[in-house]
């Protein structure tokens, strides 16, 4: 994930109130309380689905110290902020919160240098560097992991680009980070991975079993409205760079003719406001609050790309919304085809447009569609997350 899709949790929002992070019932943290636990995530710059995830931690353990590569206060959340942060060298580059991606090279080194105390858990929440961090001899480290490091095992075309000269100039960066993250793979205790396709990306790099926890949807704030009207108009809610896919969803609406509201900012606006025709409106970044407006009054949720997880169809889902997805990726395991949203098979806008024409013709249970969505609660997750760090814990004894 790229470019923060909307405001951060508990942020100042000009558009309205945000969502206050999920709290765990006491009942199914209360072992988890009692841990002296350590955090890791790989850089704090804004709030994505993976800062949500260590929102959560940060409840969970109240007292936990914050390693990471850096830490920027404006872009985080309050829950986050809270947390005693440390990062890392990297911290004191001039202009780091915008070029940090630069320094990719750096970023092992940097992960490797941070002084991880003592603890009875040290957790990270990676998909870069966070998991290769070098904890005390005895102490148990659990993985939870978003991906292994994509720049170099599945995007790194997308990072290093199609340019032939500048790749053959980053072959050797390529195949020293790819070496270093399978290296910094046995450094984990036990791996926990996001959804079942991320389980076999891990078998698949590091020859390493995973169990499979996946992320939990605030169920308290994602809600229906019973009170709220269906609209004749469909939603996106993405940063908008290109592994998103957004120019294929508005393609499709350019020759359905429905009107489709975009949320997000990012590298590919002016590109895709030049595609778009008039009926589709581009809505910037906005509060939780109102993305949670615009879910209830959707038609439907559009999700064109492949995500390794994906949390916006989960939200969606709870306000009792269908989602048309990308049959690849997360939402495999998160979208029941035909009875909560369609999956196409294509990714290309005619494929798209097939679907939505499909669903458009078809009823909608919108209670059957937040039930699916409560299979993914803070309960379950921390229920199973805790089950894991029992299971860590015990395999260093």
């Amino acid at each position: 994930m790229t470019d923060i899709r909307r405001n951060p949790v508990n942020a100042p929002s000009p558009g309205g109130a945000s969502a206050p992070p999920p709290r765990p019932s006491p009942s199914v943290a209360e072992g988890l309380y009692r841990m002296r636990a350590v955090l890791v995530h790989d850089w704090l710059t804004g709030m994505r689905g993976g800062e949500r995830v260590l929102e959560l931690l940060c409840e969970t353990f109240p007292d936990a110290p914050i390693y990471t590569l850096i830490h920027n206060p404006e872009a985080v959340s309050g829950t986050i902020n809270r947390h005693p942060v440390f990062p890392s060298f990297l911290q004191k580059i001039p202009g780091i919160f915008t070029r940090y991606r630069l320094f990719l090279p750096l970023f092992p080194t940097a992960a490797e240098s941070l002084p991880i105390p003592p603890a009875d858990i040290v957790i990270s929440t990676s998909h870069c560097v966070a998991k290769g961090v070098r904890v005390p001899r005895g102490t148990p480290h659990l993985c939870y992991c978003f991906t292994p490091m994509r720049y170099v095992w599945v995007f790194a075309g997308d990072y290093f680009g199609s340019n032939p000269m500048v790749r053959a100039i980053s072959m050797p960066l390529l195949r020293y980070l790819r070496s270093w993250d399978l290296r910094s793979a046995d450094r984990v205790d036990f791996f926990v991975a996001i959804s079942q396709h991320i389980q076999r990306r891990i078998e698949a790099c590091y020859h390493r079993p995973a169990r499979v926890v996946y992320p939990p949807v605030n169920l308290d704030f994602f809600t229906p409205d019973p009170h709220l009207t269906r609209e004749e108009f469909d939603l996106i809610v993405s940063a908008l760079v290109p592994y998103k896919r957004i120019d294929i969803a508005i393609r499709a609406y350019n020759q359905l003719g429905y009107p489709l509201k975009i949320v997000g900012t990012g590298t590919e606006y002016r590109q895709l406001k030049k595609l778009a025709a008039s009926h589709i409106e581009f809505l910037g970044q906005l509060s939780d609050e109102e993305v949670r407006n615009l879910y209830r009054r959707a038609r439907f949720v559009i999700f064109p790309g492949e995500e390794d997880f994906g949390l916006v169809p989960l939200e969606a889902q709870a306000c009792g919304t269908p989602v048309i997805a990308f049959d690849r990726g997360g939402v495999q395991e998160t979208v029941m085809a035909g009875r909560t949203g369609h999956l196409f098979d294509s990714q290309d806008p005619r494929s798209l447009a097939t679907a939505v024409e499909k669903a458009a013709g078809q009823e909608w249970n919108p209670a059957l569609i937040r039930r699916n969505a409560e299979k993914f609660s803070v309960n379950t997750f921390l229920a199973e997350l805790a089950r894991c760090v029992t299971e860590c814990i015990a395999s260093r004894a």
